[in-house]
């Protein structure tokens, strides 16, 4: 299984060749995917009316994971982590990394400025 960070999403709905996305590069070696809760969050969030139907279908497809209480200690860890280093991320993007890490899946992203300043976090690029 593979967690799927907002950024892969984002490209797959605004390309107009599907097939040339890292989402369609990752499901040529993987078939179960999943979404943080607050990806879920922010593809809703950002989307209109007329985009809802996509992201439902969509997401219907892949598992939601849910921020739980171990989610919540790896976030802990990372804020931490991140503000003693002077390395601070966006909130969402800890978030997200502590679901990826705390059910042990990697997490594939384009945002690898972000991402790459959590040692513990596994990532996938395509």
């Amino acid at each position: 299984m593979i967690l799927l960070d907002t950024s892969i999403l984002i490209e797959l709905f605004r390309s107009s060749d599907k097939e040339k996305t890292s989402f369609f590069k990752l499901i040529s070696t993987e078939k179960d995917f999943a979404i943080s809760i607050i990806t879920h969050y922010e593809i809703f969030t950002g989307s209109n009316e007329k985009q809802d139907s996509f992201w439902k279908d969509f997401l219907n497809t892949v598992d939601v994971l849910d921020f739980d209480i171990q989610a919540s200690e790896e976030a802990v860890k990372i804020y931490k982590y991140l503000k003693k280093t002077t390395k601070m991320i966006d909130l969402a993007d800890i978030l997200i990394a502590a679901t990826s890490i705390s059910n042990n899946i990697p997490l594939a992203t384009l945002n690898l400025n972000h991402f790459q300043r959590i040692k513990e976090l596994k990532i996938i690029q395509k």
